[in-house]
């Protein structure tokens, strides 16, 4: 790693070369330097704008540093790379490239550069979601959040898998596992300092993800040490708040000392940690990348977050239950049909789910309990056995949190303490999100995401250019629900039915076309049914 000053020195003269090419896009000053945007289509955009340094070297395996200053105009066109990863299930591009610790800004064009003088814009920061070890910021273009919301929206990109999210027993004990949500919240620090000078109103943040992202929003909500006035909302869309965790140590037994095993770095640990953590920071990205894919093998929480440290200090539902979290107003739920994804990624990878394994296939998740959900749960309910496995799992499973009764517990649980808003995303007609596994789909684990950022791009590109008429009624709805969420603390749409605050069963937002308006949620997903199966998890 070069000296403070080299490195400072080099920050500079990249800056200086971009800032000789000419360029009349706007430019504004950050507390890092200046840099300029483009504008067009009634936005201003600035991307890869660095907010920590290329966790690199002794950085690497280490809480990410502020970024350094830099001399000059720095040219804010284009994203930032993607943080290192795999390309999985084909919706995510491979990276090996550290230098990857970035932001975005996309603010409304009014013509004029924003100042004191003008009102600030609520501002919504989205954390991209990827199961922790995928996606990029880039995926998700922020224009029509901001223009049809009148907000500004951030979005950045934090380290994934193993390089954000694998525990090691050398690794620095306050933040071990936690290094990609500790980037997540030097990201939301920046954007505190800095969104002024782009109209944003730093007093009336929201941040907001979905999947990953959104748990990761869970964790920082249960983190108030760390995270409290960093943001004044939060947006959770498929979170599983009040799903466990991993235990810190526990983790990195089973996760981190086999993956340094499989780089060479295995025997380096014995008594001298510093050994061990010097040669995991010497690897090869492509080497870690491998050995994590190996050990984390189907095991979708491998890469997680763990508790037990410093950045996520305790089990995430226990931290609900007790109310140690951020008191903020909670815009929750999920996708009426979660994890038919996922089943459709074991159809696509060869598994055989038939009539015949499907009692077997549920054994796997629901163990012992199996016989009771058969009977709640008969195969021929549904139009072929995937589906009818993955409306199971939808409804509630043990093995993974993106279920639909895991969200509602988690809405119940902070509701004791903070306004919640709870909503269950139910279009039929949602375009795909993988290609077509043969069975039925409907609206799936992400199926929102179109609606949010029109032409979202996961690399397969399979929803086109347009949502049918009924559809994009429902995201013009999304839409203006959640930037008033944003801006108020409340989901108002005009013309649309009002959302109701969370105090009852009923009091759940059914956004489905020519549905939308409240719904018992509990009683659509059978959560009275699984409560007495899983007391443990299901709690209220």
């Amino acid at each position: 790693m070069l000296p403070a000053t080299a490195r400072a020195a080099a920050t500079d003269a990249a800056a200086e070369a971009s800032a000789a090419t000419p360029a009349d896009g706007p430019v504004v000053t950050t507390d890092t330097g200046k840099v300029r945007g483009t504008a067009g289509g009634g936005v201003r955009e600035f991307k890869g704008i660095p907010y920590a340094e290329p966790p690199v070297g002794m950085l690497r395996f280490a809480p990410p540093r502020q970024a350094l200053p830099w001399r000059g105009v720095r040219e804010a066109t284009r994203y930032g790379n993607a943080c290192p990863q795999v390309s999985r299930y084909g919706l995510t591009q491979a990276s090996d490239t550290e230098d990857c610790l970035t932001l975005n800004i996309t603010l409304p064009d009014t013509g004029a550069t924003p100042g004191p003088r003008q009102k600030k814009k609520p501002v919504i920061v989205w954390i991209h979601g990827g199961a922790f070890v995928g996606g990029s910021s880039a995926l998700y273009p922020l224009a029509t959040m901001a223009t049809a919301g009148d907000v500004v929206v951030v979005s950045f990109n934090y380290r994934l898998g193993v390089l954000g999210f694998m525990p090691h027993p050398a690794f620095p004990a306050s933040h071990n596992g936690g290094f990609g949500l500790e980037d997540q919240r030097l990201a939301m620090r920046w954007v505190k300092r800095n969104i002024a000078a782009f109209g944003g109103d730093p007093d009336n943040i929201t941040v907001a993800g979905e999947s990953a992202g959104a748990a990761s929003i869970c964790m920082h909500l249960i983190a108030p040490k760390e995270t409290e006035g960093l943001f004044r909302r939060a947006i959770v869309q498929s979170g599983g708040c009040a799903h466990p965790l991993r235990e810190v140590a526990a983790a990195a037994t089973a996760v981190g000392d086999k993956v340094a095993e499989k780089v060479g770095c295995g025997d380096k640990a014995g008594a001298d940690k510093s050994a061990a953590l010097a040669c995991l920071r010497k690897a090869k990205v492509t080497d870690l990348l491998a050995a994590a894919a190996e050990v984390g093998g189907a095991d979708l929480m491998a890469f997680s977050p763990v508790y037990g440290t410093k950045t996520v200090p305790m089990q995430s539902f226990e931290a609900l239950r007790q109310g140690r979290f951020v008191k903020v107003p909670v815009l929750n739920g999920g996708d009426a049909e979660e994890l038919r994804l996922y089943v459709a990624y074991d159809v696509q990878a060869g598994a055989k789910i038939t009539a015949e394994s499907y009692p077997d296939d549920l054994k796997a998740v629901y163990a012992d309990t199996t016989p009771t959900v058969l009977k709640d749960y008969p195969v021929t309910a549904y139009s072929s056995a995937p589906t009818a496995l993955g409306s199971v799992m939808s409804d509630f499973s043990p093995k993974v949190g993106l279920n639909n009764c895991i969200y509602l517990e988690a809405g119940k649980l902070m509701r004791k303490h903070v306004p919640v808003y709870e909503y269950v995303f139910g279009d039929p007609a949602a375009p795909p999100v993988t290609p077509d596994p043969g069975f039925e789909m409907g609206p799936v684990h992400s199926s929102e995401l179109p609606y949010q950022f029109p032409h979202f791009d996961n690399t397969t590109k399979l929803a086109g250019p347009d949502l049918a008429p009924p559809s994009q009624k429902l995201a013009d709805q999304m839409m203006a629900y959640w930037t008033s969420f944003a801006r108020t603390g409340i989901p108002v749409a005009a013309g649309s039915p009002a959302w109701p605050r969370y105090t009852a069963e009923t009091a759940v937002m059914n956004l489905t076309p020519g549905h939308v308006g409240p719904f018992d949620a509990s009683a659509a997903h059978k959560c009275g049914f699984w409560k007495p199966l899983y007391p443990g998890f299901l709690t209220q």
